[in-house]
């Protein structure tokens, strides 16, 4: 697969503007981008940019902090994929997850996919809040639920991807689910670690400089 495939060209901060997400548009048509990855508000927007090209709406829900409940959940994925979303990145209940309430994660997780409708469904376990096992059995949690990938982190959290992180995740999933790795990429060589561990996907704001092949001062 070719470079540009692997980037959800990302902009989740608070204060982006139309203006910023025009231009985060532009750029993932210029470069062919795998998706963008928006909040839920600008989907629609989104969609009409990016009408013209192969590029995809790809959308938060639950973000960042996982703990919104599954009906709420749901109806933002629904609500999402009707303003256009193709592919829905969720944050798993990670206090559900900490508290070993498996069968209420793996419902969570269920729940948006079935709102998705046969779109995309991508689960943010948020890594660096879980342990080595809690983060195996949240990805085979994931898997039974039906998720297309589990995706390491949030980007607003303690910290971002790991290789390791990737690499535990990919090992547990093989090939019933796919990895993407978002947070903390910043250049190339980030990139090309990640996919080395095993990620199918990167989330990533500095898709230009990644493809330009620059180091970046900010990440996702």
């Amino acid at each position: 697969m070719k470079m540009n495939k692997y980037i959800d060209h990302t902009l989740l901060k608070a204060d982006a503007t139309q203006d910023k997400i025009q231009v985060l548009c532009e750029e993932a048509k210029k470069y062919d981008f795998a998706s963008v990855c928006v909040n839920t508000y600008w989907v629609a927007y989104c969609a009409k940019l990016l009408n013209d090209s192969d590029v995809k709406v790809c959308t938060v829900v639950g973000f960042p902090l996982g703990a919104m409940s599954t009906k709420a959940k749901a109806f933002e994925t629904s609500n999402a994929v009707a303003d256009g979303a193709e592919e829905i990145d969720m944050v798993m209940n990670i206090g559900e997850m900490k508290a070993h309430h498996y069968d209420a994660v793996r419902d969570d997780v269920a729940a948006v996919v079935k709102a998705a409708d046969g779109h995309c469904v991508k689960v943010i376990l948020e890594t660096c809040l879980l342990s080595e096992e809690e983060i195996v059995k949240a990805c085979q949690l994931c898997v039974e639920a039906g998720a297309t990938f589990v995706k390491t982190s949030t980007g607003f959290s303690t910290r971002g991807a790991t290789p390791e992180d990737v690499k535990l995740m990919k090992d547990t999933v093989k090939d019933n689910c796919k990895v993407k790795a978002a947070g903390g990429v910043r250049c190339r060589a980030d990139m090309d670690e990640m996919i080395a561990a095993g990620a199918d996907r990167i989330g990533t704001s500095a898709g230009v400089q990644l493809m330009q092949n620059e180091a970046s001062e900010g990440g996702y």
